[in-house]
């Protein structure tokens, strides 16, 4: 329980940081394509309080860090108006993407200090958290916050590209199909959040995090 407890005091800033990231890249490309409607609201900031939702943000991801389940969520969504874009279908298209395209910018660069890290120190020991004095401990704290860094963020990317609504996956599809199949993938995005939940509950969402894991595998050193 001690271990659970450890993880989740240094999961959780972690994945408030990647999730504040992940919202406000939405925004910031939404004012870059003439859309200032989640600047105005503050939306376009990595404190992660306007960002949070209490089931994607607070429940989910503890329930997963403390049971072993996929350690899933989301923020509250960014508000978009697309008639304020040039090209609305293209123009929403990448700013859904820019979420996830985030997360895994986010996912290199703790690889990149985690890599440092490893050329400074080669002798880390596996079990600094416990052993030796602080300076050690601090080192062996900002590794672990690192490498769940890399872990949950392409954890993130890759459930986000997941191409269901309210997932940016769903609104990036949709900027591809001819006009003739929007309004049917409109129609079916209605079941999204309910086929999400059955993925979760089944346990079927692990299969989906397969790729992260062999990826992660290669990055972390």
């Amino acid at each position: 329980m001690y271990s659970k407890i450890l993880d989740l005091v240094l999961f959780y800033p972690v994945f408030l940081f990647s999730l504040s990231w992940h919202e406000a890249t939405h925004g910031w490309m939404a004012n870059k394509f003439g859309d200032p409607t989640a600047k105005f609201l503050g939306r376009v900031t990595l404190s992660p309080i306007p960002h949070m939702d209490p089931i994607g943000t607070i429940f989910l991801p503890i329930f997963g860090l403390l049971t072993g389940a996929p350690v899933i969520g989301w923020g509250k969504p960014v508000p978009v108006n697309p008639y304020n874009f040039r090209d609305a279908r293209k123009d929403s298209l990448w700013v859904a993407a820019l979420g996830p395209i985030s997360n895994f910018v986010l996912a290199l660069g703790f690889t990149l200090i985690l890599h440092l890290l490893v050329a400074l120190l080669p002798h880390i020991p596996t079990n600094m958290l416990t052993e030796g004095g602080f300076y050690v401990k601090a080192l062996g704290g900002i590794y672990s916050i690192c490498e769940m860094g890399v872990i949950l963020n392409l954890m993130l990317g890759v459930f986000n590209l997941i191409p269901l609504t309210p997932l940016d996956g769903g609104t990036v599809l949709r900027g591809f199909l001819p006009e003739s199949s929007v309004m049917m993938f409109d129609q079916m995005q209605r079941y999204g959040i309910i086929i999400l939940l059955v993925l979760f509950v089944t346990g079927l969402l692990r299969y989906i995090f397969i790729p992260v894991m062999i990826v992660a595998s290669y990055l972390l050193p």
